[in-house]
Parts: structure tokens; C-alpha cells; sequence
């Protein structure tokens, strides 16, 4: 007897802990019995089918969600046609709410799982491999959907009863860790499933603390706590935050989604101790719009948020993920444009513009007609319309996303960007511009080459701000030497040939004084120019705060920029600012 547990992951650096929990689970004499298989959407359906097929499972069980659900329906549909004796089960949040509809349209299904799956999939495949699997002893399990109805509900699982998942991380090489310390979440936010299972869970400290030192023994790159609201439970969250930083390994990086708005001033303070890299915060901000947040039920208070997020960002040591939705209630074209402003102005090393998904099961579905929601029949749901947004304003805001993705949160332009904005209203009214350049000039978005974003920025900045188009110049090609050695010199940086002696200079000054470059001493001055650059400069690019570093000074200074000693948050080389007598400025 063979179980197959199945995953269908978004992309191969993704695990699915739900089919290993449930493995883990169910216990010595049926693990063995359990075999998983995980894939990615980007699969062909007759690849997963031959490769199921060739496992030769005597049970499969899919685990489904909105980003699997369509290839999943193929896969239930082809796969009895090969393995027409081998019964077919589903669980996750994708069935969980219309398990019925789903039984009619797919009457080869066995049964569908509901809610919480550990102890129900325990009891399932031990029927399976016991040989008593029926339809009067699958009634007597809780949690199942059946042709016949709903057995009996499932109590919550007891979170600390769960094994650890993570014994053997070869399984996991190159892959996020997702890890697990409480289920549930307080709120009630209208649009997320987490709202509906109100009774929240924390795994007992003790296997919580060490199960991170696994991680931190095995310096696992990155562990991503799935937690909804992290800190709900402050005793629980400054547990946890002072466990890692106690324990920091110098390596790891441990992955938060919180409330900024319900952060005391001793977790503050706690955060600012962290190494740089060691944590980053996911923060859901999803609108500033009062009557929005209250329509949505949310109750942060957004410019508490914000003195959160400024103080931690002062720090500069914690990366700062902040999210948008738009398509929610009350929240038109311009108010959107206003959350987005504000939050831009919080300065996040990520801003996701995310778009409303109407979930199955969630009250934002109940309440779709009375919003006149408008959204995909098909998995994401995401919405194309509402009562306050046409199709229109969501294809700007798309492209607008583009726009943010390409050029604030690839951390490629952040000087170049800080500049321009100063010449438009607002930083929303600069990435749809951007976004119309794109669109009126045929450039293509999604290009692999990061010197083609380079140059159509520099073209976009030269339309808008002609008289300073030098200075725009100078600024991308700070920006891209503060990110990479360049091999091939960008076709729009100025000519070095008149400032070859002068950088030569300075590196056989370097070579015997050792004055800039510490950790370089092995180096001769030839190969202290290759492993570094200097860069000449007319305008003080590295200063866009002032106003002053936009005006032309007369004189040359050089950036030294280090690649051995970066930013540890955001991986900007280390930079030395002199003038052309190699004096520190």
C-alpha cells in the first residue's frame, strides 16, 4: 500500500509543508507507507501524469490552493483514465469551502478534507493500509466531505502535539523553510481566511527554541515563520525575537509577517538590537483609507504604523516588506493613489501592490454583490472591477505594479528614483508616467537586461528633467556601481579616459599606504582596481537627501566603491567619497 501525498508548489524554491506535516503525523507503521511528491505550476499536466503513474501510489491525495487548483483539475480528470482503481482525495483552503460543488463536478473523487488535515489524514491511510476503508468507516471520521455530506467537525489540532517537520533539510537544499509556532489569527480582516479559525494556538516555547537551534546549527539560509499576525501575542513574539538574537549565527535570516501598529516599545527596541539581515518584516498595510479599514475590519491606526516603521527603519538593520491591496470597498482610483503615496513615503525596501482576491469562505465573498465586486470566475479570483474602480483604473494600477517591481523593488535605483521624484506631485503620479513612457514608446517590460531599465529610465528622466539630464547620468551610474563591478562599462557613464592616470594613481597610492581599503593588504594596485572602482563624479549623487547635491560644483570628487564590504541589509557596496588629492570629504 502506497500513499501519495501531491504538491503542486507556485515555483521550485517553494516547499509545501502541509503534505510533510501530514506525513510526519501520522506516526510510525504508516510513514513508511507515505510517499511525497512535490511539482511546480510551471509542469506539464502529462509530465506530472507519467511521473505519478510511474510511483504506481495506491492513494493520492492533492493538497490545493489558488495558485495549483487549475492544474490540480486537470490532473483529477486525466488521472483515473491511467489509474482508474486508485481513490483521489483533496484537502487545503482551495475545497475546503465548496467541498460539495466540487464532489458533483468531480464524482470520481473519494473525498475531500476539511479544514486542519493532521488527524484526519492519520485516521484516513490508516483504513488504507489496515484494508478497512469503506464507506461507513470513512462516516465515522471527522473532517471529511463525502458524496453522501459532512462527517462530523474537527476539534482544532494541539499545535504543540505536531512533530517537528525539518529532521533531514537534504530534502530541502535551496528551498525557503516554512515554519509553524501558532495557528490562527484575532482578526477579523474581510478578505483573509486566517479570520475565520479565531481560536489562535502557540507551540510550546521549549520545542519552539529547539527546533530554531536546528536551524541555526545547520545555518539554514532562511526560515519564514507562516504565523498570521506574528506578534498577536507579545510574550510569544519577544520570546522568540530574543531567542534568535541571543542565538544569531551570523547567517540565517528569519522571515516575521507582524502588526506594525501593535509594537510595543520593548519589542521596538529588542529589533533594533538584531544584526542587519538577521530578521525582515512583512507588514500588511493594505490601505490607508479610514473608512476602508473599518469597512475591511481592521483596526490598525495608520500613522501609529508609521512611527513604528520609521523607528525600525531608522535602525537600518531590519528589511522592511510593506503591502498594499488595491480593490477593496470604499477605496477609489485617487485614494488608492494616497495609500500608496503614504506608504511609499514609509520607505520600505519592498512595497507589494497586491490586488483583491475574493476568496472562497471569506466574508469579503459574502459581500461581493453589495461591493459590486467583479473578479476572475477562475483561481486567483483576483478582482477586475468594484463600485469604486473600474477595469480601467485596475489596468493602471497593473502597470503601475510593473513599474514598482522594476524599478523601486529590484533595490537597483534607489538614488536615481529619490531624485526624480522631486519632479512630480507624487511618487504614484511618477510610476504611472513611467509606466505611459513604457506603453507610448514600446518599450518591453519584462526584458531580462538590467542596462536596458537603466537606459529607459535615463531616456524617461531626460523627458521630464531635460536641463539636468548629466545629473541623471551620474546618478544611474552610482546606482549601478554601488550594486555590481561592472565587466562592461553602461554606454551612458561618461568616458574614464581622461581620469585613466588619476585612478591609477590612487590605487599605486593605495598599494603603498594602505590608507582606504582595509582587507586588501594581499592586493597589489593592479589587482586593487580590478576587485574595486573608482568612479569620478561633477555631482554629489551620494547625498540626494539635500537639495544642494543637485547643484554642480566645479569640482572632481571620486567614490571608492568596496565589493567586500557591503551593506549587510542592503547589499550596497561600501563607499569612500574623495577628491581628486585622495583626501577623505
Amino acid at each position: 500500500m502506497k500513499i501519495l501525498l501531491t504538491a503542486v508548489n507556485a515555483k521550485y524554491i517553494h516547499s509545501n509543508p502541509a503534505v510533510y506535516s501530514l506525513r510526519a503525523y501520522a506516526g510510525e507503521g504508516l510513514r513508511e507507507r507515505i510517499e511525497i511528491a512535490e511539482y511546480t505550476i510551471n509542469w506539464k499536466t502529462g509530465d506530472i501524469l507519467a511521473d505519478i503513474y510511474e510511483r504506481k501510489p495506491d492513494v493520492i491525495a492533492f493538497s490545493c490552493y489558488i495558485w495549483n487548483w487549475e492544474l490540480i483539475r486537470e490532473l483529477i480528470t486525466e488521472l483515473p483514465k491511467i489509474l482508474p482503481a486508485c481513490p483521489l482525495w483533496l484537502g487545503g483552503p482551495e475545497v475546503s469551502y465548496d467541498a460539495p460543488q466540487i464532489l458533483a463536478e468531480y464524482p470520481q473523487l473519494a473525498g475531500i478534507m476539511i479544514g486542519e488535515g493532521e488527524e484526519t489524514f492519520r485516521e484516513l491511510a490508516k483504513l488504507y493500509v489496515d484494508g478497512s476503508c469503506s464507506e461507513p468507516s470513512l462516516r465515522k471520521i471527522p473532517g471529511l466531505a463525502l458524496s453522501a455530506g459532512y462527517t462530523a467537525s474537527r476539534e482544532p489540532a494541539d499545535l504543540s502535539g505536531l512533530p517537528f517537520l525539518y529532521n533531514d533539510l537534504d530534502f530541502f537544499k535551496n528551498r525557503i523553510i516554512y515554519y509553524e509556532s501558532s495557528r490562527g489569527c484575532p482578526y477579523r480582516c474581510s478578505y483573509c481566511l486566517s479570520s475565520i479559525d479565531k481560536t489562535v494556538r502557540f507551540r510550546d516555547m521549549d520545542k519552539v527554541r529547539k527546533e530554531l537551534q536546528f536551524f541555526l546549527d545547520h545555518q539554514t539560509a532562511q526560515v519564514k515563520f507562516v504565523d498570521r499576525t506574528f506578534n498577536c501575542n507579545h510574550a510569544h513574539a519577544k520570546e522568540i525575537w530574543n531567542y534568535i538574537l541571543d542565538h544569531d549565527n551570523g547567517v540565517t535570516n528569519f522571515h516575521f509577517e507582524i502588526s506594525a501598529d501593535i509594537l510595543t516599545d520593548e519589542e521596538i527596541e529588542l529589533l533594533g538590537r538584531m544584526r542587519p539581515g538577521l530578521v525582515q518584516l512583512e507588514i500588511g498595510v493594505q490601505t490607508t483609507n479610514y473608512k476602508t479599514l473599518s469597512e475591511i475590519r481592521r483596526s490598525a491606526d495608520t500613522a501609529i504604523l508609521e512611527a513604528a516603521v520609521e523607528r525600525i527603519r531608522r535602525g537600518q538593520n531590519i528589511h522592511i516588506h510593506l503591502d498594499l491591496i488595491a480593490g477593496l470597498p470604499y477605496e477609489d482610483y485617487e485614494s488608492f493613489g494616497n495609500s500608496f503615496n503614504r506608504v511609499y513615503h514609509m520607505r520600505p525596501q519592498q512595497l507589494q501592490l497586491g490586488f483583491l482576491k475574493v476568496l472562497k469562505g471569506s466574508y469579503m465573498h459574502e459581500k461581493a454583490e453589495a461591493y459590486g465586486l467583479v473578479y476572475q470566475s477562475r483561481p486567483p479570483y483576483e478582482v477586475l472591477s468594484t463600485s469604486w474602480l473600474s477595469y480601467g483604473d485596475i489596468l493602471r494600477l497593473k502597470q503601475i505594479e510593473q513599474m514598482v517591481e522594476l524599478y523601486y523593488n529590484s533595490n537597483q535605483f534607489t538614488y536615481t528614483l529619490r531624485a526624480l521624484q522631486r519632479q512630480f506631485e507624487s511618487p504614484f503620479s511618477m510610476f504611472l508616467q513611467l509606466a505611459e513612457f513604457y506603453r507610448r514608446e514600446g518599450y518591453v517590460w519584462n526584458s531580462p537586461s538590467r542596462a536596458y531599465r537603466y537606459e529607459i529610465l535615463l531616456a524617461f528622466a531626460a523627458e521630464k528633467d531635460p536641463v539636468r539630464s548629466a545629473f541623471y547620468r551620474e546618478l544611474l551610474t552610482f546606482d549601478m556601481y554601488l550594486r555590481e563591478n561592472l565587466k562592461s562599462r553602461p554606454v551612458f557613464a561618461g568616458d574614464l579616459q581622461p581620469f585613466k592616470e588619476t585612478i591609477r594613481g590612487f590605487y599605486r597610492q593605495e598599494e603603498e599606504k594602505r590608507r582606504y581599503l582595509p582587507g586588501y593588504e594581499a592586493y597589489d594596485a593592479r589587482q586593487l582596481s580590478k576587485m574595486t572602482h573608482l568612479e569620478p563624479f561633477v555631482f554629489r549623487v551620494w547625498e540626494p537627501e539635500e537639495e544642494s547635491g543637485e547643484e554642480q560644483t566645479g569640482d572632481i570628487f571620486y567614490v571608492l566603491f568596496d565589493y567586500k564590504h557591503r551593506n549587510a541589509l542592503t547589499k550596497e557596496a561600501g563607499i569612500t567619497v574623495i577628491s581628486k588629492e585622495y583626501k577623505p570629504i
